[in-house]
């Protein structure tokens, strides 16, 4: 079972930490234990239970109230809202207990229903990269196991897989292409489907060639399009040391095209863009490319 600091909790539920005390020993929302050498801490239940009652309180519920609310109770009261339109913190949130459960029937509720209120591409900008912000901060203090990350990742996949596959191509046999490829190594995909969503979604040619690509099949695959842009995202391969030697590969190798770059590799200050790459700090970068 996971461990869980308050300060855990706090960027987790949003709530800050004093607050959490304060609500701790005024009305005995939750129940924190002890380590051995008498160190607090929380539990899946407890982060679950927090999250649940955010979300009440930020719809206007008065803490007092929630309070004397039974569990079954605030489960049901929970439910009937996030049947409603709501903020997309509640969407995060929901995302966050599904995933702690693995209930891929709730986390693919959430992710359909969002879909529905807010469009698929604001339903990605503003819930799923905020809550794969939120499940980094698992990630870091060990909270999550691979098996977590394989499940979400598996499910939002599906979901993208579904909305590309419903995109209408609307290109011309003369209009730019863009190669969407990650680097030999490279299997993290998300954020490469993401791009070939965004791409679609405004008419441009698309050439996916997914995770895993060597070097001289993206030459090749290059040369038999002309491509006009390349588009890669760099989230743990190369490593650190080897970015910048990779960047300035790609730079002479293909220097008649323009390169977006994306990930946690290039997001650091260290680096010199050559001329034709250029960086993406967001995805709303690239939308506004496309404009």
């Amino acid at each position: 079972m996971a461990q869980y600091t308050i300060k855990e909790l706090e960027h987790l539920s949003g709530i800050k930490a004093h607050t959490i005390r304060i609500w701790e020993q005024r009305y005995g929302i939750l129940t924190p234990r002890r380590t051995e050498t008498n160190i607090r801490y929380y539990d899946d239940e407890d982060l679950k239970s927090l999250l649940n009652i955010s979300l009440l309180n930020e719809r206007g519920y008065k803490i007092s109230k929630i309070a004397q609310m039974e569990k079954g109770e605030i489960l049901e009261t929970v439910r009937q809202l996030c049947d409603q339109p709501c903020e997309c913190a509640h969407h995060v949130s929901e995302l966050v207990t599904a995933m702690v459960d693995m209930n891929e029937y709730h986390f693919d509720r959430v992710l359909s229903r969002s879909a529905v209120q807010m469009g698929f591409q604001e339903t990605m900008q503003e819930v799923v990269y905020p809550f794969l912000n939120k499940i980094g901060i698992l990630w870091q203090t060990g909270n999550i196991t691979p098996a977590h990350e394989h499940f979400v990742s598996n499910l939002i996949r599906q979901k993208l897989l579904v909305a590309i596959d419903g995109q209408t191509a609307r290109w011309k046999e003369d209009d730019p292409v863009y190669i969407l490829y990650l680097p030999e190594g490279e299997l993290h995909e998300l954020a490469l489907l993401y791009m070939h969503y965004i791409l679609r979604a405004h008419h441009q040619r698309v050439v996916y060639m997914g995770q895993h690509l060597p070097f001289k099949d993206l030459e090749l695959t290059h040369e038999q399009f002309s491509a006009e842009y390349l588009c890669t995202v760099l989230t743990t391969t190369p490593e650190r040391e080897q970015v910048q030697g990779y960047l300035d590969r790609l730079s002479a190798r293909f220097p008649d095209s323009t390169i977006y770059v994306y990930g946690y590799q290039v997001q650091h200050d260290a680096l010199a863009f050559p001329e034709n790459v250029q960086r993406l700090s967001c995805m709303t970068e690239l939308i506004a490319k496309l404009k």
